[in-house]
């Protein structure tokens, strides 16, 4: 990783790409503390001391929540837009017509960002009511002051992430995701000292937390690049005096299929109980429904890693189609060894996918339920669970890739020179 770096920082284009995003990133980081106008932030922090689901928002957004930021909802109405394109791509044919055309990606991207302003809108709305104890003077006009102000944040991290991925390095959303969470990092070494300090935590504790984070972060890097690889055969087919084919390569499935978006999922679907029974704090149906999906809960926690398990399952078979694969081998003239071309090529690729599809649901529910894990045997507030180091590794690592492809295409522009 250090000599890719050194080699990419030789090259001036490259090191100005780098530069670039550095300096995105720090004017993200500059806007976290701009608040948003009559909100008591102290009424915030009194809130995420309470709740763990809250401090988790407060990782992802780099500190923006507790503060009550314009940058408090960060990018996440963007990333629930994209994923709903996705699911509407698989339903509508209309865009499924423009997933496969090269302007039409770009009316995708449009709709995108109006899907992501409209939601966003939705959202800060939604927060602006659910919060009305921090507001200073409430009111309509202050509601929707608020609203717009968090709207406006999340509009401008959109079009932050999208100037980073055009002349940066890196996708621009996913880079955002991760300086936020890296930058919580010291605060949550100088909360671990002041643990120690006080005699809350023992440092016997703390390396038992060191340790347990290492193994998760070699275990995020293996089943981010673990893949399950099937063997294809090309036949030769004879076109004139030129004879094509005849090679052997393999499909790629990974274990991770998903990435992080099941989480995602299953973090919006258990935010809304909570959110709304909150909002009933006499009635004692209410009451239950806030034992049940409260965070340090063994009921939420279940239904979280159920709920990530199925999403996981759903995501991939959307994503994935074996039939597809299986026509496009069918029509070069590629087949699996020891299988017919067609239907049984597919229930095959089917099949394997099912199967590696379940370690994945599985890695990615461990890690999700990690953090109330974590809590129960160190005492300690854990924001920083296994969900955060999954983006933060499965970034770090698709930056790294595309930074080694950038030093290769220089390579061999080069050596064809």
């Amino acid at each position: 990783m250090v000599e890719v770096l050194k080699n990419a920082w030789k090259l001036s284009d490259i090191r100005q790409k780098i530069l670039f995003t550095i300096a995105m990133l720090v004017v993200f980081r500059l806007g976290v503390h701009i608040p948003v106008p009559g909100i008591d932030t102290q009424v915030i922090a009194d809130l995420i001391a309470k709740g763990q689901l809250l401090g988790f928002f407060d990782v992802i957004s780099g500190g923006a929540f507790k503060k009550f930021s314009i940058f408090a909802m960060s990018i996440t109405p963007y990333i629930n837009a994209s994923i709903i394109m996705q699911l509407l791509t698989v339903v509508i044919p209309y865009l499924e017509r423009l997933s496969k055309e090269p302007d039409g990606r770009k009316k995708m991207a449009q709709y995108v960002r109006y899907g992501t302003v409209i939601l966003g809108f939705v959202q800060a709305v939604g927060i602006s009511f659910g919060l009305r104890k921090a507001v200073v003077n409430p009111g309509l006009g202050s509601t929707l002051l608020i609203a717009l102000s968090l709207t406006a944040g999340t509009a401008f991290l959109m079009w932050l992430g999208e100037l980073i991925t055009e002349k940066g390095i890196g996708n621009g959303i996913s880079l955002i995701i991760f300086a936020g969470i890296v930058s919580r990092v010291p605060v949550g070494v100088v909360s671990v000292y002041e643990y120690l300090k006080a005699g809350t935590a023992s440092i016997f504790v703390v390396l038992l937390f060191a340790i347990i984070a290492l193994f998760v972060m070699a275990g995020i890097v293996a089943i981010q690049e673990g893949q399950r690889r099937i063997p294809v055969q090309y036949a030769k087919r004879v076109v004139g005096r030129k004879v094509y084919g005849g090679q052997s390569t393999h499909i790629p499935l990974k274990v991770n299929q998903a990435g992080v978006i099941p989480i995602i999922f299953a973090i919006s679907i258990l935010m809304f109980p909570g959110t709304i029974a909150a909002w009933f704090p006499t009635n004692k149906f209410a009451v239950v429904i806030t034992k049940i999906f409260d965070f340090n809960s063994w009921w939420y926690q279940l239904i979280y890693a159920l709920l990530i398990i199925f999403f996981t399952y759903f995501y991939t078979a959307i994503t994935f189609n074996p039939n597809d694969v299986a026509d496009n081998m069918k029509k070069y003239g590629g087949f699996i060894p020891g299988l017919r071309p067609g239907r049984s090529t597919a229930e095959y690729i089917e099949k394997v996918a099912n199967r590696v599809t379940f370690a994945g649901a599985v890695f990615l529910a461990a890690i999700a339920v990690l953090p109330a894990l974590l809590i129960s045997l160190t005492a300690l507030p854990v924001y920083y669970g296994g969900t955060s180091l999954l983006i933060v590794v499965g970034v770090a690592l698709d930056t790294m890739k595309q930074l080694e492809s950038n030093l290769l295409m220089r390579h061999y522009q080069g050596f064809l020179k």
